[in-house]
């Protein structure tokens, strides 16, 4: 299996994963080009996607959903929640009402669905498995549930949200309306947080853990990693954010024992976000 961020951040989410011809995204919270620019600098096509899972209808998740489902004739699985939260009219024959713990087969991988606590309408995380790895995709998490601890415990390979520093939250610029928003249970989770849900559940199956979905205004590339890094030294930490694409990782390579290191891309511009 391979899989990448191809956006990750307050500002817009895109997630990859592919074994062999099954390919999916989670998520299209950018605009069509730049999917389409991310995915050429990882030497992936638009085309080959088979299937498109959408978490919730918040803008920084579907914000190019539309034109890119009907360009490349997409289907889309969503709760109906979702869909009606969106307010998108997407052609009839691309759409997919699921349950938010759903299980839908694409190929040879086989996406499940993952109820949660978030301020959106019908909200789901997924879990990507060929029955031997499982991928867990964990963003916006009010808190973590008994649902988000289990898909810690069986990750190989976990992407989890660390969306703000608590100290910046709190000190910072938002009214309070939109700081109790987030850190109310159905917003999102601290880099605190975050690391006490993967220190309390994380096995020894895991071997790559991915931060992302950072707050451009209450976080930092180096709080997230000064917050982790001294918890993994036994696996392979990278941090996914809004300015570019991860690399393509191989879970082939991640399970056979990479050396450590963290993949993070410099703060290259500031940009306004929601959260």
């Amino acid at each position: 299996m391979k899989y990448a961020a191809i956006a990750s951040g307050s500002n817009g989410n895109c997630y990859y994963v592919a074994k062999g011809n099954d390919v999916i995204l989670v998520d299209v919270g950018i605009n069509t080009k730049h999917v389409e620019l991310r995915m050429a600098n990882l030497g992936l096509s638009p085309a080959a996607v088979k299937a498109i899972f959408i978490t919730h209808e918040h803008t920084d998740h579907i914000k190019g959903l539309s034109v890119f489902c009907k360009r490349y004739q997409i289907g889309v699985y969503l709760t109906e929640g979702t869909y009606k939260g969106s307010k998108l009219q997407l052609p009839e024959h691309l759409v997919h009402i699921i349950k938010p713990d759903a299980e839908v087969r694409i190929g040879d991988i086989l996406v499940r669905g993952i109820p949660k606590y978030h301020d959106a309408k019908e909200p789901c995380s997924f879990v990507v498995t060929d029955g031997q790895v499982n991928i867990g995709i964990l963003t916006d998490l009010g808190r973590g549930c008994d649902h988000v601890k289990q898909v810690i415990r069986d990750s190989d390979v976990l992407l989890l949200e660390s969306n703000y520093d608590e100290d910046l939250l709190r000190n910072g610029r938002y009214s309070y309306y939109l700081k109790n928003r987030i850190s109310s249970g159905w917003g999102h989770i601290s880099n605190k947080v975050a690391l006490e849900l993967f220190l309390e559940n994380r096995t020894t199956r895991l071997k790559h853990l991915i931060l992302g979905h950072l707050s451009g205004e209450n976080n930092s590339l180096t709080l997230v990693q000064d917050t982790f890094c001294s918890h993994c030294a036994d696996i392979k930490l990278s941090i996914a954010t809004r300015y570019e694409e991860t690399e393509l990782f191989d879970v082939t390579h991640i399970l056979t024992g990479r050396p450590l290191d963290i993949e993070s891309r410099p703060l290259a511009y500031q940009q306004n976000a929601l959260f």
